[in-house]
């Protein structure tokens, strides 16, 4: 392990600033993967578009299941560190890999077998319904080249270095850029594969970020144990990995969900409002992007500094990541109460999209700083083993205050209404989450 990149000693803020950076980037860098693949696909057709639109499901699925698998990894991996058990940051990160390798093998399986069943319940004809096969069976057969990087970068991360794990997350998105036209049109000699070249440029650039992953992990930071574990110790990896794992992926899993009631009741009101919404959405994404950095950084920090009892370091990080997102939700603010008419405009030919784009950037973004600070607090009680309270924050957000709050707002004053029972949601949430975070942290004997 590489004790240039430990968190448990100098400033808070300038840490927290190093791991945040280059995780915009690499989170930004995954956007451009997934809209590249977008895009290429739409040049083949509405069908083979499609196609890839029925995968989206099964995608989100298993990325939010390992996506939960990489926060337990960074919670117990960092937290190991924090504590100076080399031994037990050996075996974690091993284990972590080895379970996500036995999840993804049985998945696999799964989704090879069930491929006609699935898609077909979720609305795939028979027009669309090889092509979705087409594409799946390569991405199934590849699976272990999505998951293994998620896990093994989030161990990375643990040792405090965001760096290399952003990286790899560029290259991997610069050689899917590359192959997806090569493949799919057939350019310079290549055999042209459409809708399966897309799959396959996937698979290759996610199996190039496996190799980099295992390689920083085993010949930088030392972290893979090749010695056979006892069951014991096995079954105790398997036990903290799941407690944080399992409510963090239910957690994600839940977030389409409350989607679809929201967007449900956005359709009320027509297409147009469905435009808009959807165009908004991904407009304030990018406003996000930051915070999840944030957020992604914050565990390997909290963690390492929870596992060294330095309760101080903690409490001044949350602290700080807090402000800072109230601040750059602010600033968001001000910038949409500046764009949104010019942005409503450039998204939405049809006027009524317009407006209603524009409704939505001068209302929710009010919100952001608070919304963040949500994002924020969940990513913290992650870090510090505490995975119920994260799940129980972020199941009241959605189903206790989000859902509830816009129905209300639409019933008394429609789409505007709607959005503004949103913002209180937002608002709300995070005012709970800053709260509750507190109230567990004062309690802890402060240590330098």
């Amino acid at each position: 392990m590489n004790q240039k990149n430990h968190l448990t000693k100098g400033p808070v803020t300038q840490k927290l600033i190093s791991l945040t950076i280059p995780m915009v980037f690499g989170m930004l860098s995954m956007v451009v993967f997934n809209l590249v693949d977008t895009f290429f696909v739409s040049r083949l057709g509405t069908e083979e578009l499609a196609a890839m639109g029925f995968s989206f499901p099964v995608v989100m699925f298993i990325a939010s299941i390992a996506l939960g698998f990489g926060v337990a990894t960074s919670s117990v991996v960092s937290r190991a560190i924090g504590r100076g058990d080399h031994h037990q940051v050996q075996r974690l990160t091993t284990d972590s890999l080895l379970i996500s390798l036995l999840f993804v093998v049985t998945f696999a399986i799964l989704g090879l077998l069930s491929m006609d069943w699935v898609f077909g319940l979720l609305g795939a004809d028979g027009q669309t319904l090889p092509l979705v096969k087409q594409y799946m069976r390569i991405w199934y057969l590849g699976v272990a080249f999505v998951v293994i990087p998620m896990v093994g970068n989030n161990a990375i991360r643990a040792c405090g270095d965001t760096l290399f794990p952003s990286l790899i997350m560029i290259v991997s998105t610069i050689i899917n850029v590359i192959l997806d036209p090569l493949l799919i049109f057939g350019l310079w000699g290549f055999p042209r594969l459409e809708l399966k070249g897309a799959a396959i440029a996937t698979v290759i650039a996610r199996a190039v970020a496996m190799v980099f992953s295992l390689s920083i992990l085993h010949f930088k930071e030392k972290l893979i144990d090749f010695a056979l574990p006892s069951l014991q110790k096995l079954m105790d990896s398997v036990k903290q990995i799941f407690y944080i794992g399992i409510p963090s992926a239910a957690s994600r899993l839940l977030m389409p969900v409350t989607m679809a009631v929201i967007m449900r009741l956005v359709a009320g009101f027509g297409p147009t409002a469905v435009a808009a919404f959807g165009v908004a959405v991904k407009i304030e994404m990018f406003v996000f992007l930051v915070i999840m950095a944030l957020a992604t950084a914050l565990i390997p920090f909290v963690g390492q500094n929870w596992g060294a009892k330095n309760f101080s370091r903690v409490k001044e990080a949350v602290k700080e990541a807090n402000i800072f997102s109230l601040w750059w939700g602010l600033g968001s603010c001000f910038v949409f109460l500046a764009l949104a008419v010019p942005l409503g405009h450039l998204f939405g030919k049809d006027i009524e999209v317009a407006r209603y784009i524009t409704q939505y950037l001068w209302i929710i973004p009010i919100s952001y700083g608070l919304r963040g600070c949500a994002f924020l607090t969940t990513s913290v009680f992650n870090a510090m083993n505490k995975p119920l309270v994260a799940t129980g924050l972020t199941i009241t957000r959605m189903f206790i205050l989000y859902v509830p709050l816009a129905v209300i707002g639409s019933q008394l004053a429609g789409l505007v209404g709607l959005f503004v029972g949103l913002c209180v949601a937002n608002a709300g949430a995070g005012i709970l989450s800053i709260i509750i975070g507190r109230l567990s942290l004062q309690d802890f004997r402060i240590t330098a």
